[in-house]
Parts: structure tokens; sequence; C-alpha cells
């Protein structure tokens, strides 16, 4: 059996990709509540960053010029929000795409998960620097 999935390739694909993966986070059990009741995210707003984000680091593209750390730093969030963000995410990419870029997203994912748990544990103000 061949794989139809393709991989990554498009700012459409970047589009399907976050616009796939952010429905899920909405409507998400645990990670709805952050995103909707407490950040209440403007997902209009919101999901334009994304596609800048994820442009950047896949695609190689320069629109995104942002610092995503500082504003996950007043959420209620813990390791089991990082572990479910990131089985919504590899299971977007999962389901639609397939090839070397989809795998260096999901591992660009796990970097950020991983980065972004340990320095919310940490909280130390000097990390922030």
């Amino acid at each position: 059996m061949t794989n139809s999935r393709p991989d990554i390739t498009s700012e459409a694909d970047i589009r399907l990709l976050v616009d796939g993966f952010y429905a899920k986070v909405g409507q998400d059990a645990l990670l709805g509540p952050v995103f909707n009741d407490f950040a209440h995210v403007d997902w209009p707003r919101h999901l334009p960053v994304m596609y800048d984000f994820w442009s950047s680091l896949l695609l190689g593209t320069t629109r995104y010029h942002g610092r995503p750390f500082p504003k996950h730093l007043p959420l209620p969030i813990a390791a089991a929000h990082f572990q479910r963000w990131l089985a919504l995410f590899e299971a977007t990419v999962d389901a639609l795409f397939a090839g070397p870029r989809a795998e260096e997203a999901k591992v660009r994912a796990r970097g950020i998960a991983t980065l972004f748990e340990h320095r919310l544990r940490e909280r130390n103000p000097l990390t922030l620097l």
C-alpha cells in the first residue's frame, strides 16, 4: 500500500495543519478551557500568527518575529497540558501529512513543548532573560 499523504510543502499546507490542529485544541477538554476561557484567544487574530510561526520553522519564511514563551507564563498549564498539546499536534500532522517536513514539524513541536514545559516548571525569573 502506498502512502497517499503529501509532505508539508506550501503555505496552504501550513494553514491546513494549523487550522486542523487548533480546531482540535479549541474543542479539547483539557486544552480548550485554557485557550478559550482563561486566555480568551482571539482565534481570527491568533491563527495568522501561527501560520507565520510554522511557516518560518518549516518553510524558512521570515514572517514571524515574536517571542512566544512570555505569553505562556500566566497560563494555568502543567506537564499534562504539554503532553496533550503534543499528542494533538502529532495526530494532526500524521492525519494530514507524511514525509521529511512532516517529521520535522513533529520534532520541532516536541522541542517546543519540552522547552516551554521545562521553563514554566522552573518559573525562575533569571531564565526568562
